[in-house]
């Protein structure tokens, strides 16, 4: 079994609070060098792509620029995903690893920085995605479409990345190319598995198929939307990846989407819908 990519939680602590955004109630944590190690020594045969992300933010891990090093010299192709809020504070770092890109969600800002800040925050991660493109791809997200509270904010911002990039994006886009490896991906927002009642029994889904999630104390899960561990499969710190995905609860979740099937009641209640 050979996964497109792996999630991995370096950390589930978060230096902005947004209301969509999952709120767990797992112990705040970030993973140690020993640990991360571990993880990418038991994830090697499975894959080639690991993202940093499912809950935190990663710019936060003191540690950053050793994990990076370590992904590095085992040969992954590493991912982040960021709120962008620490892209100038880490940038002299982060310019001596490789990333090969940036998932920077644009929407986080309207919750947590003043309207005054936000061109300096917008310019911010311009800035960084322009220096940076050469080498990383740069996905610049607003996942708020559809909310009456954030019609302001999007419209200021696509208005300021116009000007930044001289383009004019036409009102129903969904991927536009800004730059030369800089994308703007908009979408609506959506519901966590459990926040709200839909009743889900017939669907595909890429979990267990396309990735599997891993979190900050070793839980794998089959998605990176399992934020609370509903559907632990095991822990890579006390068994191998090969015992946890050859569990009947891993295989009944992959055969089960394989057969357009829900299995785990938690996903009947998913929100997110495939691109």
């Amino acid at each position: 079994m050979k996964f497109k990519k792996v999630y991995i939680e370096i950390s589930n602590i978060c230096n902005y609070s947004c209301t969509f955004c999952f709120k767990s109630d797992r112990k705040k944590n970030i993973i140690s060098p020993e640990e991360f190690s571990a993880i990418l020594f038991s994830i090697k045969p499975y894959t080639d792509y690991i993202y940093l992300h499912v809950l935190g933010e990663p710019l936060l891990h003191p540690q950053l620029d050793l994990l990076l090093s370590m992904a590095e010299s085992e040969g992954f192709h590493v991912n982040i995903t960021t709120n962008g809020s620490l892209l100038s504070k880490q940038k002299e770092m982060l310019a001596h690893h490789h990333v090969r890109q940036y998932n920077i969600s644009l929407h986080d800002a309207e919750e947590n920085v003043q309207p005054s800040e936000w061109s300096h925050y917008w310019s911010d991660v311009i800035n960084f995605a322009n220096s940076f493109s050469a080498n990383s791809y740069f996905s610049l997200r607003l996942w708020n479409q559809g909310s009456e509270s954030s019609m302001t904010y999007n419209k200021k911002c696509i208005d300021y990345l116009e000007k930044c990039f001289d383009v004019k994006l036409i009102d129903d886009f969904r991927n536009v190319k800004l730059a030369d490896h800089i994308f703007l991906q908009r979408s609506g927002r959506f519901s966590w598995p459990g926040e709200k009642e839909l009743g889900i029994e017939n669907r595909v889904c890429y979990a267990m198929r396309d990735h599997i999630a891993i979190l900050v104390d070793g839980t794998v899960v089959p998605c990176c939307l399992d934020a609370d561990a509903s559907m632990a499969l095991g822990n890579v710190h006390t068994q191998s990846l090969e015992e946890i995905l050859n569990g009947e609860r891993a295989q009944n979740i992959r055969n089960g989407f394989l057969s357009n099937r829900v299995v785990e009641p938690i996903c009947r209640d998913c929100g997110f819908v495939l691109p």
